[in-house]
């Protein structure tokens, strides 16, 4: 008899949460604001009015530009300038001033000196068999290469000067040897600030980067 109360009871219970959920208003409550009292919502771009995605960074030209003559009417290439930050140096001082303006590296082969030199021998003993001739005529200063690709080059010594260079090769020449000479090179970076002048005839870079060191040539414009 109690288990069909029971029963009775929970089947009774179902019906009026089912009528509830059915015709109430479900407890419905407004969702909680996001945000703190007084800290502004946040909405993403895209609901935005008007935005269709991220927007575009805006440029704005300098007084120069604004008053530059047309793009490729004048420019120059100031230059060479040794280092990066000598090369930014400049290209602060005269971006305000100039229509327009650009850097650019180049590679250029300077003289790091003149070598004077027994060419190689065929063998290590050939080549210490000549380094104790040039010891008997009394050279002290010699140095037998022993590894890389000028094994058994016998060098007589390296000159910033080329005539001393060719002195010392003569030299060597009198004491009855060979020697020959020839120029070392290496490859460097140089850098260049290349400007479209501005419609000012009377505008002169160096104001702006007075450095006796570099100078200013014609270039196409970019």
């Amino acid at each position: 008899m109690f288990v069909r109360l029971l029963f009775l009871l929970l089947i009774a219970l179902n019906v009026g949460v089912g009528a509830w959920l059915a015709f109430g208003d479900g407890g419905k409550r407004p969702m909680p604001v996001a945000a703190d009292p007084g800290v502004p919502e946040l909405h993403l771009l895209s609901e935005g009015r008007g935005h269709a995605g991220v927007p575009q960074a805006v440029s704005h030209p300098s007084e120069a530009r604004k008053h530059a003559v047309q793009a490729g009417s004048r420019c120059l290439s100031i230059g060479p300038f040794d280092t990066q930050s000598d090369t930014r140096d400049a290209v602060r001082a005269l971006t305000a001033h100039v229509a327009d303006i650009q850097y650019r590296q180049e590679q250029t082969t300077q003289s790091s000196g003149w070598w004077v030199y027994l060419p190689p021998l065929s063998s290590r003993d050939q080549a210490l068999a000549m380094a104790r001739k040039l010891s008997a005529k009394g050279v002290s200063d010699y140095y037998v290469v022993t590894a890389g690709d000028r094994q058994n080059t016998i060098s007589l010594g390296l000159f910033h000067d080329p005539d001393n260079a060719r002195r010392r090769q003569q030299k060597l020449i009198d004491l009855g040897f060979k020697p020959e000479l020839k120029e070392r090179t290496e490859t460097l970076p140089e850098y260049w600030v290349d400007i479209a002048l501005p419609a000012d005839p009377k505008f002169d870079w160096r104001v702006y980067v007075p450095r006796a060191d570099v100078s200013a040539k014609p270039v196409s414009c970019f």
